[in-house]
C-alpha cells in the first residue's frame, strides 16, 4: 500500500510508494526510471513519490516522481564553450543527463527555447545533431559560432585587421557605460559586422568575434568593455546606470577592446581539443538553428527528433527583452520587435505551452522523449510541473515521470521534503514525456 502524505505547504497530497515500471512504456523510459530509482552516485537514496494532476478530461492521474541529487556542482566542470552569459540558463549537466541516457550518437536533439544554447551545444559536444530555436534572434548569434569555433590565432589575426577608429562617436547616452574611445571602438565593431553581413562577407571568424563582443558589452569586472554595472546577462537602463555611477563615484575607464575579446576567446576555446573539434565538425553541418515561435517550426521535419530538452519562460518572472536591449542595439536588432513568450498569468502560460507541445509532438519521433524543465514560481506556491503535465497530455504525449534534482546548497523547504529557495527556483524540476 502506498503511504499517503499531505503536504505542509498547501492543500495537495503526495504519494510515497515502492517503485515499479510499466511494461507499456518504451524501453528507454523504463530504463531511465529504473536508473533514477537506483541512483546513488552522490551518496543519497532516491525518494520515489507521485505528482498528482488533473487530465484535460477531468480525470485525476499521477506521475512517478524521483527526488535526488542527480547532478551537482561537484561534478566535472562544464566544457569551456558554455561560458556565455544569458539570463535564466540551466547547467550543461542537465541536458547531458538526458542526452546520455535517452539518445545515441547521430540522433537529433532539439531545444525550442534555446537561449544561450546549452542543450544545443552539449548535444553537439556529445556527437548528437543539434537543433535549436528561439524567438530572440540574439540566440542564433550566440549559439552558431560555438558549433564551429575558430582557432585562437585566427581570432587574433582578424582582430588586428579590423579598424576600430570609426568616426561615429556612438549614442551619447551610452557614455554612462563606456569611455568615449571605448564606445568608438564598440561602434566600429558594430558597423564592421553590419557591413560584412550586408555584403555577404561575414564568415565564421567574424561571427565568433561578434558573439564574444556581445558577451563583453557590460559587466562587473575589468573583463568587460563597460564601467562596473550589472552582470552581463542583465543590462541595466541608462538612468539606473547613472545612479550606480553616482553611488560608486565612478566614471567609465578606457578599455582595450581587442585585448578583452582575445582573452575571452582564449578562455572559451580552452577545452577545444582535437577530438572535440572533430566531433563538432561532424555534426555542425547538419545543425538547424531557427528564429521562430516555438509552436510554429515547419522547417523541422515531422518524426525527426529523438529528444527535446528545454526550459520555457516561467510566466513573467524574467524580462528577456529588457535584459537584452544593449545587445540588441549592438547586433542591429529592434528589441521591441522581438515577440517573446512571457505570459503574465498561469492560464495563458498553460495555453501557450499546450501549443508548443502540439508542435513538439509533431517533430518528435515515435518512442522519443521530451524533458521539459520547469520550476517553482510565486515564492514556491506554484509548482509548474503539476500544470505542465495536462498540457502535454492534451497534445497527445504520454507522461513518463517527474525528476526533481535537489542539491545541498539550497535552503530547506517543507514541500516534498526537498530543498529550494524561498523565491524563484533553485531545484530543477523536469517533466518527462514520450510519444507513443
Amino acid at each position: 500500500m502506498p503511504l499517503l502524505r499531505r503536504s505542509a505547504c498547501r492543500d495537495t497530497e503526495t504519494l510515497e510508494r515502492p517503485f515499479e515500471t510499466s511494461p507499456s512504456q518504451p524501453e528507454g523510459s523504463r530504463s531511465l526510471a529504473t536508473a533514477l530509482a537506483e541512483f546513488r552516485e552522490f551518496g543519497k537514496t532516491t525518494r520515489v513519490v507521485s505528482t498528482r494532476f488533473t487530465r484535460p478530461d477531468g480525470a485525476h492521474d499521477e506521475a512517478p516522481t524521483f527526488v535526488n541529487e542527480f547532478w551537482t556542482a561537484r561534478q566535472r566542470q562544464a566544457h569551456s564553450l558554455h561560458e556565455i552569459s544569458y539570463r535564466a540558463c540551466f547547467k550543461p549537466q542537465l541536458p547531458r543527463f538526458f542526452i546520455e541516457r535517452l539518445t545515441d550518437r547521430g540522433d537529433v536533439v532539439y531545444d525550442p527555447f534555446m537561449g544561450r544554447g546549452t542543450t544545443v551545444l552539449e548535444a553537439a559536444l556529445l556527437g548528437r545533431v543539434p537543433f535549436g530555436n528561439d524567438a530572440n534572434p540574439l540566440s542564433r548569434i550566440l549559439v552558431r559560432p560555438r558549433l564551429s569555433p575558430p582557432a585562437l590565432s585566427e581570432v587574433q589575426e582578424r582582430l588586428a585587421q579590423i579598424d576600430l577608429s570609426c568616426t561615429d562617436p556612438g549614442p551619447e547616452e551610452l557614455l554612462v557605460f563606456y569611455h568615449p574611445e571605448t564606445l568608438r571602438a564598440i561602434v566600429s565593431l558594430k558597423h564592421y559586422f553590419a557591413t560584412r553581413r550586408k555584403t555577404g562577407q561575414l564568415d565564421a571568424v567574424d561571427e565568433w568575434i561578434e558573439m564574444v563582443s556581445l558577451n563583453r558589452l557590460t559587466g562587473h569586472s575589468t573583463g568587460f568593455f563597460s564601467v562596473y554595472t550589472l552582470p552581463p546577462n542583465q543590462a541595466t537602463s541608462v538612468r539606473a546606470q547613472q545612479r550606480i555611477n553616482a553611488k560608486r563615484n565612478q566614471t567609465p575607464p578606457l578599455r582595450d577592446v581587442r585585448k578583452i575579446i582575445l582573452k575571452k576567446s582564449k578562455q572559451l576555446l580552452g577545452d577545444c581539443t582535437v577530438s572535440c573539434r572533430a566531433t563538432l565538425r561532424e555534426v555542425a553541418p547538419r545543425a538547424q538553428l531557427l528564429t521562430a515561435q516555438a509552436h510554429d517550426t515547419p522547417q523541422i521535419a515531422g518524426d525527426s527528433v529523438a529528444l527535446v530538452v528545454t526550459s520555457p519562460p516561467f510566466l513573467d518572472v524574467v524580462q528577456y527583452a529588457t535584459d537584452n536591449w544593449l545587445r540588441c542595439w549592438f547586433a542591429g536588432i529592434d528589441a521591441q520587435s522581438v515577440k517573446l513568450t512571457t505570459p503574465s498569468n498561469l492560464d495563458t502560460w498553460k495555453s501557450a505551452m499546450t501549443e508548443v507541445f502540439h508542435e513538439l509532438h509533431r517533430v518528435l519521433r515515435p518512442g522519443g522523449h521530451i524533458a521539459f524543465e520547469v520550476g517553482e514560481v510565486h515564492g514556491g506556491k506554484t509548482r509548474l510541473e503539476e500544470h505542465v503535465l495536462p498540457c502535454g497530455v492534451a497534445a497527445g504525449l504520454k507522461p513518463v515521470l517527474v525528476l526533481i534534482n535537489d542539491q545541498e546548497f539550497t535552503k530547506t523547504a517543507n514541500c516534498w521534503g526537498v530543498n529550494n529557495m524561498s523565491k524563484g527556483t533553485n531545484t530543477n524540476r523536469i517533466v518527462l514525456f514520450t510519444k507513443a
